[in-house]
């Protein structure tokens, strides 16, 4: 690991800029294909991966660990999980191999396409739902708020069979979860009180089985493939990762393309249209700004630099996913471009997001039909009023104010 560090290059924190990558990170790209960085107030030098084929040579590798655990070398995030005790619920914590792939087991078949597909009418129908009781109160509202949370909210309860009133218990945690100042006492806490939650909801389904998610899950800990601990932990994160993330992209796309009107024909051209604008706000957005950590567990060599165990390695996916090596002008948001669908926002390699074609078949349904139903669409704020999220780890908006 090289000594030297490029002065003034911290990478902490997510981008202040309200739709593209950190300029720190741009300026390294320019300089480095594989830079020391520093973290953690100077006391870690991880790697920064700024090129998009050595960004897919690190997350497809098995000479990577994704565990999370302190130790040294591990570039956490953010600093203070460095110390942070261990809580009582392992349903964040990334597995490796063999793990990994028998946890991950347990819930492919929930998000094979098939099975999605299926989900689609109902998904249209709560779309068209929320927004007949968001312009049925008038002519303005939080698009956050009173749509873009809701919606994938519904939808997630409903696939795990969670009651939809027991859903602000849920956002509420979710958002310490990705709050980066949030103490190691409140993330703890909130793993407590989700894990015991889940725990009373598997023994219910196990008693009363139903058409969900968590009963499946239920079942498997009855045929013995899972423990009933692991059967909560499966469910919270789909939980957390199934409603979180979909709400910032709705919110986010509805900026950039209230921002690139000259798009919007793309989005409502037809369903294939709209699937691949949906890739390339994907792509343009990459609301993962933190950047995926790993940890060389044996020696490897990527970009010409040689690893040895112990050494840490930060890719951003936002910076592959903007390399003009492989996306042409990619800081231009262009719903027709041809190769979107390269991307790697939902990561890569077999960690990639489980959750993939729930998420594209909320954003390929909803998207469109905001912009049809709501022709005359604006935000009612200029661009740097927006409330950005500046300390969370998956990237948002916490409210947007709009109109019709």
């Amino acid at each position: 690991m090289p000594k030297s560090v490029p002065a003034g290059f911290t990478i902490d924190h997510p981008a202040t800029t309200p739709l593209d990558p950190p300029p720190s990170h741009l300026q390294l790209r320019a300089a480095q294909r594989f830079a020391p960085v520093a973290i953690h107030d100077g006391r870690l030098h991880p790697y920064l991966v700024t090129r998009y084929e050595d960004a897919r040579a690190v997350l497809g590798s098995d000479a990577f660990s994704t565990d999370p655990s302190p130790r040294p070398g591990m570039p956490d995030f953010p600093s203070w999980r460095e110390g942070q005790p261990q809580g009582p619920r392992g349903f964040f914590k990334s597995y490796d191999e063999p793990v990994h792939s028998h946890m991950r087991k347990a819930l492919t078949r929930e998000f094979m396409v098939k099975r999605i597909n299926a989900m689609r009418p109902g998904i249209e129908r709560l779309t068209a739902e929320l927004l007949d009781e968001m312009t049925g109160q008038g002519t303005s509202a939080d698009l956050v708020e009173q749509f873009a949370l809701p919606l994938p909210s519904l939808v997630i309860c409903d696939l795990l069979g969670v009651p939809y009133e027991d859903h602000d218990f849920f956002q509420q945690r979710a958002k310490v979860f990705v709050d980066l100042s949030a103490s190691p006492e409140r993330v703890v806490q909130a793993q407590q009180e989700l894990g015991e939650y889940l725990d009373k909801l598997v023994a219910r389904k196990r008693a009363e089985p139903g058409d969900d998610v968590v009963t499946r899950l239920a079942e498997q800990v009855d045929s013995g493939a899972i423990s009933a601990r692991d059967a909560a932990d499966l469910a919270a994160f789909v939980l957390f990762a199934g409603h979180e993330t979909t709400a910032n992209m709705i919110a986010l796309s509805a900026v950039a393309l209230l921002h690139n009107p000259d798009q919007l024909p793309a989005l409502l051209a037809g369903p294939q249209e709209a699937a691949n604008a949906v890739e390339e706000l994907l792509r343009y957005l990459t609301i993962v700004h933190g950047g995926v950590r790993r940890y060389a567990v044996k020696k490897v060599e990527i970009a010409g630099i040689t690893l040895q165990p112990g050494d840490g390695v930060i890719v951003p996916l936002g910076l592959a996913n903007r390399d003009p090596g492989v996306f042409g002008d990619p800081d231009r948001l262009d719903l027709a471009r041809s190769n979107a669908r390269r991307h790697v926002a939902f990561s890569y390699g077999i960690h990639q997001c489980l959750g993939q074609p729930l998420a594209r078949a909320e954003l390929q349904i909803v998207l469109p039909e905001i912009f049809r139903r709501l022709p005359k669409l604006r935000i009612t704020v200029p661009l740097e009023e927006i409330d950005f999220k500046q300390n969370t780890f998956v990237y948002g908006i916490n409210t947007l104010p709009i109109a019709w």
